[in-house]
C-alpha cells in the first residue's frame, strides 16, 4: 500500500465515505501477508514497505519455482500496488504474461512489471542515465534502465560507449550534460565508470559486469577497478548488479529540491 492510498483512506473515514469497520478490513492484511504451501510458509509479502520507503517490495525470481512466483504476484497486485519481479526465466515470464495481459515484459532486462494503481507524479531532479560499455552489457544496463523507469524515473540510455571507441560517448556529451544520475555499467576493466565521472558533476553509479576474457576474473577485475578509481565520488554497487544501482539512483533522484 502506497503513502497516497493509506491517506486517502484515512480521508475518507474522515469524511464519513468509508466505514471504518470497512477500513479495518482493508487495513487488516498489513504490515505482512503470509504465503503458503500447505503447511510451509514460503514467504512473507511486506505490504508496508511502500508506506516506509515510497515503493511496493521486489520480487527477486532466482531460486523460486513458476507456481511461487506467479502467487507472489497474485497477491501483490491484489493489493493495488501491481509488481516488479527481477532476473525472472522465459517460463516465469511467460506464466506471468498470461496470468497478468497489462503486465510489462522486458525479455532483455528479464523484468516483469505490472504498474499499480495511479498515484502523483514523484518530483525528480532530472533523467537518470543508463550508460553501457559494450552491447554484451545490455542485460545488465536495461535491467537498470527499466527498474528505475518502473520507480517512476525518467530514463535515458546510451549504449555501446566503452574506451575502446572513446568518441563514441563524447559525440553524445549532450546526454552527460542533462542527466541528474548516471549509471554506468561496464565489464573488462571497467573504465568507462572512470572516464565519466570525470566528465560530470552529478551522482555516477558504476556496476561492474561479468563481462571479460579469462582475467576479467567474472567481474571481479571490473569491481576493483571502479572501487580503486580516481574519479572522486564514484559509487559502486556488486557485479551485475543492475537493480541495485537504479534503486540508488531513484533515491537521489528523488531527493526534494531545495528552493531555499
Amino acid at each position: 500500500m502506497r503513502r497516497e492510498r493509506l491517506l486517502g483512506l484515512l480521508e475518507a473515514v474522515a469524511a464519513g465515505r468509508t466505514a471504518p469497520a470497512a477500513a479495518l478490513e482493508e487495513l487488516s492484511w498489513l504490515p505482512v501477508e503470509e504465503v503458503a504451501e500447505g503447511e510451509l510458509i514460503t514467504a512473507r509479502l511486506d505490504h508496508h514497505r511502500a508506506v516506509r520507503q515510497g515503493y511496493p517490495e521486489v520480487v527477486f525470481g532466482p531460486g523460486k519455482t513458476v507456481e511461487q512466483v506467479v502467487e507472489i504476484c497474485r497477491r501483490l497486485a491484489a493489493r493495488g500496488d501491481g509488481f516488479l519481479v527481477t532476473r525472472v526465466d522465459g517460463a516465469v515470464r511467460g506464466a506471468l504474461a498470461e496470468e497478468f495481459p497489462a503486465a510489462q515484459v522486458s525479455e532483455i532486462a528479464r523484468i516483469v512489471h505490472l504498474p499499480g494503481a495511479a498515484s502523483p507524479p514523484r518530483e525528480v531532479r532530472g533523467p537518470v542515465l543508463v550508460v553501457s560499455a559494450g552491447t554484451s552489457d545490455l542485460p545488465v544496463a536495461e535491467e537498470a534502465a527499466v527498474t528505475a523507469a518502473a520507480f517512476g524515473n525518467p530514463v535515458e540510455r546510451l549504449y555501446d560507449v566503452g574506451v575502446a571507441g572513446l568518441h563514441r560517448l563524447l559525440d553524445q556529451a549532450e546526454f552527460l550534460r542533462r542527466a541528474a544520475v548516471v549509471i554506468v555499467v561496464a565489464g573488462m576493466e571497467g573504465a568507462l565508470a572512470s572516464v565519466v565521472g570525470g566528465l560530470v558533476p552529478v551522482p555516477v553509479i558504476a556496476v561492474p559486469t561479468r563481462i571479460g576474457y579469462g582475467a576479467a576474473f567474472d567481474g571481479i577485475a571490473a569491481l576493483l577497478g571502479m572501487l580503486t578509481s580516481c574519479a572522486a565520488g564514484l559509487t559502486v554497487v556488486n557485479i551485475d548488479n543492475g537493480f541495485g544501482a537504479a534503486v540508488a539512483a531513484t533515491r537521489i533522484n528523488h531527493l526534494p529540491v531545495r528552493t531555499t
